[in-house]
């Protein structure tokens, strides 16, 4: 894997973690992570719509699900890097936050820390949340069975 493969893949990491994730949660973090390099917003926070698709038994033909949701933002730090959030919802400084942290995340001095304050917490709480439902549902699994009946009976 080259360096550049590595950081594409880091990034999208990120950007799912972070889109995944509590505006709460994220704008906690973002709190805690200190003074952040000055940026401009480039794309104001926008609210609106996205088609999510399905597949017929998760790998046969799409079809359109429904509508969903979703803010995005986009900045510049003025070094020059720039970020773009989305999330779902309708959370305005949560996509902006997600949009500054990406462009942050671009720079080799901010990556250690936001991997550390940020993303690894939030993802550690999403692998959580995943394990409890998996547990809730594993409590109510019913297994069936069939006896098979001889013949005549």
């Amino acid at each position: 894997m080259t360096q550049i493969d590595a950081a594409q893949e880091r990034r999208q990491r990120w950007l799912s973690v972070l889109a995944q994730a509590s505006a709460e949660q994220v704008a906690t973090l973002w709190q805690r992570l200190g003074p952040a390099p000055a940026y401009s917003v480039l794309r104001q926070p926008e609210i609106g719509l996205v088609m999510v698709q399905g597949r017929i038994s998760g790998s046969g033909a799409s079809f359109a699900a429904g509508e969903m949701t979703v803010t995005r933002a986009a900045v510049r730090l003025t070094t020059g890097q720039l970020g773009i959030g989305y999330v779902g919802g309708r959370h305005p400084r949560q996509a902006e936050i997600v949009a500054a942290l990406d462009a942050m995340g671009q720079m080799p001095e901010w990556q250690r820390r936001i991997e550390d304050q940020v993303v690894a917490p939030l993802a550690a709480d999403a692998d959580a949340r995943r394990r409890r439902r998996a547990s809730k549902a594993a409590a109510t699994k019913v297994d069936f069975f069939t006896v098979a009946r001889e013949a005549g009976t």
